[in-house]
């Protein structure tokens, strides 16, 4: 378990990491990166933004064009991933199904020559992390795709590297089992203290795993920051509309964004009050989402639509079409940069 003291110290530094392929269009512009020992840290972006490209060039299985790789003080940049102390959890489990499961997880370990005794324990106390060692003799075929992948996950740390690196792992499981190992992996890395290093384009994933997440966009990284912080003060237009659903309006010539859970619906003609802002215009959509109903609201005028969730059993008697003015305080309109 790592301690509070070494919480702050780098785990994983970059400095200046350029990558192109053969066609020549650049898909790391100069990222520069330090991930904490012991925090939960992800790379979110769009497909092509450059989060594999950098999760690769950390493990050894890319090398830079320029640039450095640091594990805590030393310097790997040119270093094979077997050199590294890291392992890496891909969606592709990749176990071997001629296998069990014990001897899945104990693999690496008897390639590195440690004895049978030690192996067999190393790998029963792994599958009991991930709660599978009741059935450590079946083969990965007698296994559901979320059993599967606790297994790659056990096998990520049994041998207990102070860095795993994992490539979207949980894109093959349905949204049910998904969020469920969400949990599992979060608890997890909380009870062994390793440092994880985690890629996905899913931005709620992102959110409610993660200590701390660098947006990247185009071979750069746009914000790095807390959930928190990302999605209530984006460092750009970019972030805002990446994290969350959002509103961007030009209020005085200042670009503002406002979370749809910011603007709540009255009848027109509703009087503000001096703290408030709003706009009047016509219901247009109404998306029933169980606890909340998203509703888009078409400004008057031609100005620009807004969209608000607003509590399933306050939005029954709504209806397309109607009048209606959307209100929002002042305070909860963030200004963003140009």
């Amino acid at each position: 378990m790592t301690d509070d003291s070494s919480l702050h110290e780098p785990a994983v530094r970059l400095t200046a990491l350029t990558k192109s392929y053969g066609h020549g269009k650049p898909v790391l512009k100069g990222i520069d990166l330090t991930i904490r020992r012991g925090e939960f840290f992800t790379m979110l972006g769009p497909s092509g933004s450059g989060k594999t490209t950098t999760l690769r060039l950390i493990g050894g299985f890319e090398m830079p064009d320029s640039g450095e790789v640091f594990l805590g003080d030393t310097k790997v940049t040119r270093l094979p991933p077997y050199r590294r102390d890291v392992n890496t959890m891909f969606q592709d489990y990749a176990l071997f199904p001629h296998m069990s499961l014990q001897e899945n997880v104990a693999y690496g370990m008897k390639i590195r020559g440690v004895g049978a005794a030690e192996r067999a324990d190393r790998a029963t106390r792994a599958l009991a992390m991930v709660h599978l060692e009741t059935v450590g003799d079946r083969r990965p075929s007698q296994l559901s795709g979320g059993q599967r992948q606790r297994v790659a996950l056990a096998r990520a740390l049994v041998n207990e590297p102070s860095l795993i690196l994992l490539d979207e792992p949980l894109g093959a499981l349905d949204l049910k089992l998904r969020r469920e190992m969400q949990v599992e992996l979060k608890k997890i890395q909380k009870q062994t203290g390793i440092t994880f290093v985690y890629v996905t384009h899913d931005q709620e994933e992102a959110l409610s795993m993660s200590d701390r997440i660098a947006v990247f966009s185009e071979g750069v990284i746009e914000q790095i920051g807390t959930p928190e912080e990302l999605y209530e003060r984006p460092a750009s237009h970019f972030v805002a509309r990446f994290i969350g659903s959002s509103n961007i309006l030009n209020e005085n010539g200042q670009d503002i964004l406002l979370r749809p859970e910011d603007i709540r619906l009255e009848q027109q003609g509703y009087e503000m009050a001096s703290d408030e802002a709003g706009l009047s215009g016509l219901v247009q959509e109404i998306s029933y989402l169980g606890p909340v109903t998203r509703c888009r609201v078409a400004a008057s005028g031609g100005g620009t639509d807004v969209t608000t969730m607003v509590p399933s059993r306050q939005a029954r008697g709504l209806s397309e079409n109607m009048a209606v003015t959307a209100v929002w305080s002042r305070r909860d309109a963030y200004p963003l940069s140009a």
